[in-house]
């Protein structure tokens, strides 16, 4: 049957026995008997993002070693030791233990004990790859929510308890090293220590009850990467100390990491989250702040292993990940896959069988879409020009979001509240969790401040108690505070008495809220609402995520699989009545092109070379030809002590009903690909009718007052500057000034003000661009502090590969062109008698602060040019005055007018060039 009726297909308790697979061509979903073969998708490079499924790359050693390992579990695990006979006995018997294990789990412990003790005639042929290391390295691919800390516990209760049993079988060891990715994964891990009864082995019932004594022969260390640090030579050289003894030997440094286990040998080695632990390819560039980090943490962490095994010898180094990838040097390649994975349970196959949720992606909606993909805006929401020029630039918390980004939070956070209204009437206390992955510090500060400042209409987000902003830099400060050093009662996280707490103190506090997320009676059972700046951390598994938006560049499917993994804990185990497959939960996800392809190539044939550089600089010699300009960051103003508005001299603003999204439709993902037979709604006209018109009056007033309070002069009070503006605001909004396309949306009175209230911003920024025109005294230019004067001497060397041409009247060596037309221009420029010296805006730091739909921009004009009168002369060349155009030209004069007024930088004066041919009349009438 041709499309998908249910997605959870198999039970987590069995061998899956069918998948979903896109047929291309009719573009539905089939069922397709037997287990889905291991592998991972390539995306194609069609321009049609829906019907491009991209090609599809087999792992044949999986694959291969999986036909063999079910075939020997069919015969009854020939070769096993007695001990291993038993433990598999037990792991398999389901009336022995409350938690059946999942299907999942016992496939890669078997797959795992296979490679160590079946019959040699059995893996004739089966060879894992290294990584480049003196161990071996085996890695097992589970999904998010497929319990693989169960699996280690497996491994290690297999491993000790056939040490313990036959002390002489180098095969096994009873001395395991765990490696954490952070205090939060090690924090859980402790599950795994084999003494006392709160650990995985009683929980689960792992072990027999006459193999227990055996376990605990065990000895087994947990350690965070940070903690296989060392100093280096370089480091201890730059340390003043009378302490002159060089690097520990790898003797001392083993003693010291391996602690109460510093003697022993043949070590058994797990790394949980080994998507972290990777050799650092000497021929692979990294660049980025998140890349050069990633790497030196892989460096330290596999380089610690190195050293450990010199000093004591690892048998084997067991590596668990849901995304076993590392950097290959290549855009994104099959290349950075593990190659030493030996068994794989990806997350289609854990969507099959239920044991995560469903993630649905924004696949349409009623505003415009994307031009190139066709798909809705709020798939990616960073992609939009509009957005990604926003968020990229320091702003204060206070600056308003990009329109579609309200939208978006408008959109997704009423699906939340009816989300929020379901859990409540079903008696469910702990409400569901709506998570942002911002892409820096200032845009999640600007985040939490539009949601504590009800600048998304969706109260029951917006109360601060409930809303907890994830500091990255704060985060890392926790690292080594234990939170039961500070305060645990809710009353006490203020201090004990009058004692105020330390960072380090604060910040366990928050990490603790952090991880306890969603979780009853802890620090952050009743948070609702999460905002991070990049990934959340490692191991953060809250189980009540229900919505994700995303808002940074996914560069990979591996990123976009990594964040929304976040949210894919199911929140019950709940079986549907009279089966054995679970209920399917699902998570709602704007803004992370998610679509299971792990990789995504551009690369086709043999690369082209490199086009010749051309280096550019300032020359000394030309010194004459020096231009220099003030460095302003922003232009202050004071402002009259009564605001007044007269609308008939403002023009009218045209709200486009087209650019806002009222409704949206979000479609589960399988096999790479969203279903579009089985979408769900998110309708604003259904979910916000009581949407008042006081409170877009409120909201709209609130940003306006935001925009006039740090120039306002008056002696009054501020509460009386935001009466006036409430009353401007009120008499603006009922006035029939704003219009929207097409006219049925104006008389359609919902419609209306939900239009209203998702285009706040470009109402705000025409109300602001009059208040600023008809009640400014006076301009206020603020400069850099670090550098008040800028000039061509400040531009740094840099190399193109775009057309240029030597200079002559010019202090930068060559004139760099974007079209012919600048060609032309600066020909004429060279040649004009009028012209005491010139430059091409480039990479000069010449750059004008302009709003444009409510969006903060930068301008850079295209010529300064300085000309024999003294006057200088900023020159736009521009074939079509467009509006984003004229409000370029209003910031520039607005700038101009600024310096002008100071008196201190000569006269300034700008002009736009629509001609190449009228550029020297310009030229001539300045220089009158």
């Amino acid at each position: 049957m041709a499309g998908i009726d249910k997605l959870i297909i198999n039970s987590a308790f069995r061998e899956p026995e069918c998948h979903w697979k896109y047929n291309l061509n009719k573009q539905t979903f089939e069922k397709e008997p037997g287990r889905r073969p291991a592998g991972y998708f390539i995306a194609g490079q069609g321009s049609n993002a829906y019907n491009d499924v991209g090609q599809f790359v087999e792992l044949p050693l999986v694959n291969r070693i999986r036909t063999r390992v079910a075939q020997w579990r069919s015969v009854g695990y020939p070769g096993v030791t007695g001990v291993t006979k038993k433990l598999l006995e037990h792991w398999n018997d389901k009336d022995a233990r409350t938690y059946q294990f999942f299907w999942c789990q016992m496939d890669a412990i078997e797959t795992i004990i296979w490679l160590v003790e079946a019959p040699e005639a059995d893996c004739v042929g089966i060879t894992i790859p290294g990584d480049g290391g003196p161990f071996q390295r085996i890695c097992t691919k589970l999904c998010t929510g497929g319990g693989k800390t169960t699996v280690m516990a497996m491994l290690i209760a297999w491993q000790v308890c056939n040490k313990a049993t036959y002390p002489q079988d180098k095969r096994f060891s009873k001395n395991v090293f765990i490696v954490a990715p952070g205090l939060t994964v090690k924090s859980r891990l402790q599950v795994l220590m084999t003494g006392g009864d709160d650990n995985y082995y009683a929980q689960f019932n792992v072990v027999p009850v006459g193999l227990m004594p055996r376990l605990r022969e065990g000895k087994v260390i947990i350690n965070n990467w940070q903690s296989l640090a060392w100093d280096s030579e370089e480091a201890l050289a730059k340390k003043k100390s009378v302490d002159k003894r060089g690097v520990k030997s790898d003797e001392a440094y083993a003693r010291e990491v391996l602690g109460e286990m510093a003697n022993a040998r043949n070590i058994l080695v797990i790394n949980d989250e080994a998507h972290h632990a990777w050799r650092k390819n000497p021929e692979v560039k990294v660049s980025g702040k998140e890349a050069k980090e990633a790497a030196e943490e892989a460096t330290v962490w596999v380089s610690g292993l190195d050293r450990i095994h010199k000093a004591r010898g690892i048998l084997t180094c067991y590596d668990f990940s849901a995304t076993p990838f590392a950097p290959s040097g290549k855009k994104n390649d099959e290349e950075a896959l593990f190659s030493w994975i030996v068994s794989d349970f990806g997350l289609n196959d854990g969507i099959e069988s239920g044991l995560v949720k469903t993630p649905r992606v924004v696949v349409r909606d009623d505003g415009t879409p994307d031009a190139v993909t066709f798909r809705s805006k709020l798939y990616h929401i960073y992609a939009d020009e509009t957005v990604r020029e926003d968020i990229n630039r320091s702003a204060k918390p206070e600056e308003p979001l990009p329109d579609l980004l309200r939208q978006a939070y408008y959109l997704l956070g009423k699906d939340w509240l009816e989300t929020y209204k379901e859990w409540q009437n079903a008696g469910q206390t702990i409400p569901p969790v709506m998570i942002t992955v911002a892409n820096r510090t200032e845009t999640a500060a600007r985040i939490e401040y539009a949601f504590k400042h009800n600048r998304i209409p969706v109260d029951e987000l917006c109360e601060p108690e409930y809303l907890l902003h994830i500091d990255s830099k704060t985060m890392d400060e926790a690292e080594g505070v234990d939170v039961e050093d500070v305060p645990s009662n809710k009353d006490g996280d203020e201090g004990f008495g009058k004692r105020k707490l330390s960072k380090k103190e604060a910040a366990a506090i928050l990490r603790d809220t952090v991880n306890t997320v969603g979780q009853r009676g802890k620090r952050g059972e009743q948070i609702r609402n999460v905002i991070s700046v990049g990934m959340l951390s490692e191991g953060w598994d809250a189980k009540t995520v229900t919505h994700i938006l995303g808002l940074r560049a996914f560069s990979s499917q591996l990123l976009c699989e990594q964040v929304v993994g976040r949210g894919l804990r199911r929140t019950s185990y709940d079986l549907e009545e009279g089966s054995d497959m679970f209920t399917p939960e699902y998570v709602n996800i704007f803004g992370i092109p998610f679509t299971f392809l792990p990789h995504e190539s551009d690369e086709a044939g043999i690369p082209k070379p490199p086009k010749p550089k051309t280096q550019i600089e300032p020359l000394p010699e030309r010194i004459d030809y020096q231009i220099s300009f003030p460095n302003i960051i922003r232009i202050d103003r004071k402002f009259k002590p009564t605001l007044n508005l007269d609308i008939d001299k403002m023009d009218t603003l045209v709200l486009e009903a087209s650019e806002t999204r009222i409704r949206a439709e979000l479609a589960p993902v399988v096999d790479g690909k969203t279903d579009l037979m089985k979408c769900t709604d998110i309708d604003l006209e259904k979910l916000d009718r009581e949407l008042r018109m006081q409170k877009i009056i409120f909201e709209t007033a609130g940003q306006v007052y935001d925009l006039v309070k740090a120039s306002w002069q008056s002696e009054g009070t501020k509460f009386a500057l935001l009466g006036q503006v409430i009353r401007l605001v009120e008499k603006y909004l009922a006035s029939g000034a704003i219009v929207i396309n097409p006219p049925l949306f104006n008389t359609d009175p919902v419609r209306q003000r939900i239009v209203l209230m998702m285009n706040m911003n470009k109402i705000v920024q025409h109300l602001w661009s009059f208040i600023k025109l008809e009640q400014t005294e006076s301009l206020v230019p603020i400069f850099d502090v670090n550098k008040k004067v800028r000039s061509t001497g400040d531009m740094p060397t840099w190399y193109t590969s775009k057309p240029c041409h030597i200079t002559q009247h010019s202090h930068i060596s060559h004139c760099v062109f974007d079209s012919g037309w600048e060609s032309t221009e600066a020909f004429k420029l060279e040649k004009n008698p009028n012209v005491a010296a010139w430059v091409k805006n480039d990479h000069l730091g010449f750059e004008i602060v302009y709003v444009f739909d409510g969006v903060v921009r930068k301008y850079y004009p295209d010529f300064l040019i300085r000309l024999k009168n003294g006057k200088m002369l900023v020159l736009e060349t521009k074939g079509q005055v467009t509006r984003q155009v004229t409000e370029k030209r209003k910031a520039l004069e607005e700038w101009i007018a600024a310096v002008n007024q100071l008196g201190d930088y000569g006269e300034w004066v700008s002009d736009m060039s629509t001609n190449v041919a009228d550029v020297d009349g310009i030229i001539a009438k300045w220089s009158a």
